[in-house]
């Protein structure tokens, strides 16, 4: 899978672990697709503070989901909905996720 599409998934499940500042920076970088001097520049901080900052926090989306699996775990609740037939019950467990 494209790492980008991976991390975004990830982000999904996990952004309300981050702070503010941490939100920010990555969805500049990410869903807004400004550069690493075009961040630094609106954030009066170096390049380099906001190459460590994102890579900070692609560590963490990992970590995350290697110790909840929460997006994996979402995956396979996916494959398992789309396998049911009653379509009031697939709805609502859709509705869940």
């Amino acid at each position: 899978m494209d790492k980008m599409i991976h991390l975004n998934n990830l982000y999904d499940f996990y952004h309300l672990l981050f702070n503010e500042k941490q939100c920010k920076i990555y969805e500049e970088y990410y869903f807004k697709n400004l550069s690493l001097a075009e961040i630094a520049e609106n954030n009066d901080v170096s390049r380099n503070a906001i190459h460590k900052l994102l890579k900070g926090i692609e560590e963490k989306l990992y970590k995350y989901e290697k110790n909840l699996r929460l997006y994996e775990k979402s995956l396979k609740l996916i494959q398992i909905i789309e396998k049911e037939k009653d379509l009031d019950l697939k709805k609502q467990l859709k509705n869940l996720l």
